[in-house]
């Protein structure tokens, strides 16, 4: 069947193209097309099945109704559950999202950016790999509606949802200690990022509060891409002398899934040799064995506030900036020795 155009409906009708794209894309009655003419025009659409350009009736509003969504990894549980709140929080205020990852790499964040542009997203939500502080800057000087969500630029003015990394640290370090853990370790992944950095001045501050010494090869990190090669060997040194921690706080949910697995391969008993927790919950934690202390992250709120302060940035420039940090739970399982 051939495709039909608007030259040919204007042909077949004796109707302007520019009437006839009026009606079909709902703008008959604000240019005050008549109602006969509307209903002519929507029925010979619709008998001959004419669908418009979607990206053509888009550039003519000014506006495509799509959102870009740039994460570090989407396979990440973390990431991928707030894209998937992101996408259904969207869609209920008919937008569509497109995905991306950057591997935490700033030159595919660039590109990544650049190609969202190039697409005419209405705006964008990002975890960026907080390198690209010029980036951030040229979507500011151009007005262009973000929101960046998990990761900030400090020294940025800009709207940012994320969560309270000190609070939600201290609770899970303070439960190990009140479980009689005094010799506490911290791993972590080692990478320049703001809400790692919170992290773990808050493991040290709550460390010092408590009266408790930070010693050398307490705190651990391991190269981002090679937790799974290495923790095995990092575990090892950490319950050996001189270092013998007899608690654990991982400062993410996949580093603490990963030595879970390597404490039940290497017949270490959890919490009676050494207690664990994690700063990010799985979804299948309670179910490990033993299950899993961990920090639960407010993932559908953040998806939720991300949204709703774009959707805001983009009907109308905001007066100011939304800075928005949302509370953790600490959920305690039997793995950080809890009676």
């Amino acid at each position: 069947m051939k495709t039909i155009s608007l030259q040919d409906i204007s042909k077949e009708l004796g109707i302007s193209k520019a009437t006839i794209s009026y009606v079909i894309n709902g703008r008959g009655d604000e240019k005050r097309i008549s109602k006969e003419t509307q209903e002519k025009v929507k029925q010979f659409a619709k008998k001959h099945n004419y669908k418009a350009n979607q990206l053509a009736r888009a550039l003519s509003r000014g506006k495509t109704d799509l959102i870009g969504l740039i994460v570090p990894n989407i396979s990440d549980t973390f990431f991928a559950r707030i894209a998937r709140r992101i996408e259904i929080k969207a869609e209920l205020s008919g937008f569509d999202v497109i995905f991306s990852s950057t591997g935490e790499n700033i030159e595919s964040e660039k590109k990544i950016i650049q190609s969202m542009l190039e697409r005419q997203v209405d705006g964008l939500i990002m975890a960026s790999c907080q390198k690209n502080e010029e980036g951030i800057l040229h979507l500011k000087r151009n007005s262009f509606p973000f929101v960046l969500i998990d990761r900030e630029y400090p020294g940025i003015e800009a709207n940012f949802v994320g969560l309270d990394n000190e609070a939600g640290m201290a609770s899970a370090v303070e439960q190990l200690i009140k479980s009689g853990r005094k010799r506490i370790g911290f791993v972590s992944v080692a990478l320049s990022l703001e809400t790692l950095h919170e992290r773990l001045t808050a493991y040290r501050r709550t460390m010092e509060n408590y009266g408790l010494q930070v010693e050398e090869g307490f705190v651990q990190k391991l190269d981002y891409g090679s937790e799974g090669v290495n923790i095995k060997r990092l575990i090892k040194k950490m319950l050996q002398p001189p270092t013998r921690v007899d608690g654990i706080v991982f400062a993410t949910h996949f580093l603490a899934a990963e030595a879970m697995r390597v404490l039940k391969a290497m017949e270490i008993q959890v919490p009676a040799e050494v207690a664990l927790v994690s700063y990010g919950q799985k979804k299948d934690f309670d179910i490990y064995e033993p299950p899993v202390t961990a920090v639960s992250l407010p993932i559908n709120e953040m998806g939720d506030k991300a949204v709703d302060i774009l959707l805001q940035n983009m009907e109308e420039p905001m007066s100011a900036y939304e800075n928005v940090r949302l509370a953790t739970e600490l959920i305690v399982r039997k793995s950080c020795g809890a009676n």
